[in-house]
């Protein structure tokens, strides 16, 4: 879901619009095989004459847990976005209750990326940007990093048209 236009400032344009990386969908995916077979192990072993009482007790507790660690974390995932802009960088999270957060540009001083083994593997990393402020801000989990943090020193120190992306030309 890409932020609402009328949430943008005039002549503000969207640079780039990601959510967080997949990679936090990993647990609650082995979660959900988790339960399931655990699900359908407790009711083969169910004794008949338990019926039908443990059974609706199994399936409520199956879908109590998949609620809890298999939906819940999607929706988070779902409703956590970075959205980069010529003027700023956005960033909203939340299901139930939502929160954001605007940094513009003007108030960036430097950009870095972190990315550990994992992240490596993965093709994710964490955004640093150091600002006046005392604490830098930190952007966990952005997909492909390197060219974010790209496009982010193009936004901050790059020329007059951030947007376009830096051909290669025989000359």
């Amino acid at each position: 879901m890409a932020l609402d236009p009328d949430l943008l400032g005039k002549d503000e344009v969207v640079v780039l619009h990601l959510r967080t990386h997949v990679k936090a969908l990993i647990v609650p995916a082995l979660l959900l095989v988790v339960v399931s077979v655990l699900t359908g192990f407790a009711f083969a072993l169910l004794p008949q004459s338990w019926q039908p009482v443990a059974g609706w007790i199994v399936a409520g507790a199956a879908l109590v847990a998949l609620v809890i660690w298999v939906v819940v974390p999607f929706l988070r995932w779902m409703s956590s976005t970075y959205t980069f802009t010529n003027r700023r960088i956005i960033t909203r999270r939340g299901i139930m209750v939502k929160s954001g957060h605007d940094l513009p540009l003007t108030r960036i001083n430097n950009v870095s990326y972190r990315r550990g083994p994992i992240d490596q593997l993965l093709g994710c990393g964490t955004l640093v940007l150091t600002t006046a402020a005392d604490q830098p801000v930190t952007l966990e989990d952005i997909p492909d990093v390197e060219r974010v943090h790209v496009v982010m020193t193009e936004l901050l120190f790059g020329g007059d048209d951030p947007i376009q992306q830096p051909t290669l030309r025989d000359e």
